[in-house]
């Protein structure tokens, strides 16, 4: 099931698809990347990943629940990413683009004593475009971290243009850690430094802790730099 929305009296430059998995407010990023310029399908349907300019997987809820829900996009998106074309993971759609986390430890651990024992086995698994895991914040804060944070840019990434210092909206009790320091392209403070923005190394996936959509000026401008990166 497709359903297509078109930015009204605006030049369309690019053609983004939202990856409708079950999870996450697709409507609220659809209007974000239509006020900046996209032409947008919300779909269910892996194939049209390969006429689309750019991706976008959105996400609310628990790491393991999002894992699942997505299986069946898995090798679509490795595919997509594998061609180059932009994909980027908003919130746990971020934490999704990661290797493992913690979260699907500590929420219903199915795993066997003796996978337990072997470590990463019985694991659920991200898509592992960027090597790493998601952690939980420190015991003395209080989760989720929930608000506005100043964004710190670390490195230049045509995403994070024109954002450094300003503020983007949270709300997650767990963050990523990449294996490579380098993936990390933005951070924020809450009790401790976490990474806002994380890219891999050729550019062209990355991800978001927090939610443009709902980031005012500042999310639009990241959304803005997206569809110029889907556009060349």
């Amino acid at each position: 099931m497709k359903q297509r929305t078109r930015a009204r009296e605006r030049e369309e430059s690019a053609s983004v698809v939202v990856v409708d998995y079950g999870l996450g407010n697709l409507r609220s990023v659809t209007r974000g990347l239509e006020r900046a310029g996209a032409s947008v399908e919300i779909s269910d349907d892996p194939a049209s990943f390969a006429s689309a300019d750019g991706v976008v997987l959105p996400g609310v809820g628990a790491f393991r629940e999002g894992v699942e829900n997505a299986g069946p996009y898995r090798e679509p998106l490795l595919e997509t990413a594998e061609r180059g074309t932009p994909v980027f993971g908003i919130c746990l759609g971020m934490q999704m683009l990661l290797t493992t986390s913690e979260e699907a430890e500590r929420a219903g651990d199915e795993r066997t004593a003796d996978e337990r024992a072997g470590g990463r086995a019985g694991e659920v698994r991200g898509l592992d475009l960027i090597p790493g895991t998601n952690v939980r914040f420190d015991e003395g804060q209080t989760v989720p971290h929930m608000g506005w944070n100043r964004l710190s840019v670390e490195r230049d990434h045509p995403l994070v243009a024109g954002v450094d210092g300003e503020y983007a909206y949270f709300v997650h009790s767990y963050y990523a850690v990449p294996d490579d320091e380098r993936a990390v392209v933005a951070t924020s403070e809450y009790g401790e430094a976490f990474p806002a923005v994380v890219a891999d190394e050729a550019g062209t996936v990355f991800g978001t802790q927090f939610h443009p959509e709902k980031s005012g000026e500042t999310g639009l401008q990241i959304l803005r730099n997206f569809v110029a990166l889907c556009a060349e």
